[in-house]
């Protein structure tokens, strides 16, 4: 049973095997996420990532996020979750890198990692997993000595990687331009034939291989982008009703909104803005 300091503000674990019904989410904690093996790709926010082992991807937690992988081949990754909040006064003097920083500016970031630098972070994400599991009462605090130092790799590894994106096929480069084109539009009446004028191809085309390579339909996407944003909009924008933060992400009936919020969130959205108000 994992000690409850690990649930919330600082976690790492390992895992393998598929990703079961995993949907589109956001958090509040930021996430390391590294790709040791497998096949597939990972939508966070407007961008798609095309995984490869030793890739590293730094998360903005609030951005809307989603793993799309082949279930054929072992997908194998570590994730580590933290609390900016907790971990923002051990990364405070006397060091002399703003070790969070690349979260903040950076906010959805991925490089890849190879030679010993690939092996120092494995070594250390291995060791951060196994004290996760430690019940006694030093674990806490080797856990975040651990943490600190692959933050420091990370802030290295920032600056001297490349993180241009490339794409081994055009169905990846076309979910992208449907991604970027929701991205601009979302609060919008959107259809499919907008996207089939815009992007010059089919739209039953353009729906196939979004499905493929997302692992969701277009509009399902649409609808969790604006969920996503409302979201926000509760926790940013606190006199906004919900009828305003519901036609404001595109949204035409405050009914579906209420509808479609629920079955994502698992509350409504007048339950979510006032805990958001009382938080």
């Amino acid at each position: 049973m994992r000690p409850p300091f690990h649930i919330r503000p600082l976690e790492a674990h390992y895992s393998e095997g598929g990703t079961g019904n995993i949907h589109f989410h956001s958090h509040t904690h930021f996430e390391l996420y590294y790709f040791h093996g497998g096949k597939g790709n990972y939508l966070i926010g407007d961008k798609i990532f095309v995984l490869a082992p030793g890739d590293l991807i730094l998360m903005h937690g609030m951005t809307l996020h989603c793993p799309n992988v082949d279930r054929t081949v072992p997908y194998k990754r570590t994730i580590v979750h933290f609390d900016p909040a907790f971990v923002k006064p051990f990364t405070e003097s006397p060091f002399a890198a703003n070790m969070l920083q690349p979260f903040y500016e950076l906010k959805n970031y991925r490089m890849h990692l190879e030679g010993e630098q690939r092996a120092e972070v494995e070594a250390i994400l291995a060791k951060m997993c196994k004290i996760s599991l430690e019940t006694s009462g030093l674990a806490r605090d080797r856990l975040i000595v651990a943490f600190l130092d692959l933050l420091l790799i990370v802030n290295e590894c920032c600056q001297a990687s490349d993180s241009t994106s490339s794409f081994p096929s055009d169905k990846e480069r076309h979910a992208q331009n449907i991604i970027d084109y929701v991205e601009e539009h979302y609060h919008e009446d959107l259809h499919l034939e907008q996207l089939e004028e815009t992007l010059h191809l089919n739209k039953y085309y353009l729906s196939k291989l979004f499905k493929e390579v997302t692992g969701a339909t277009i509009f399902d996407y649409i609808y969790h982008r604006r969920i996503n944003q409302s979201k926000i909009h509760f926790v940013l924008d606190r006199d906004m009703t919900v009828t305003d933060v519901c036609y404001k992400v595109g949204f035409k009936h405050p009914s579906h909104f209420t509808r479609m919020f629920k079955s994502r969130v698992g509350c409504t959205p007048e339950q979510f803005r006032k805990r958001a108000l009382n938080s």
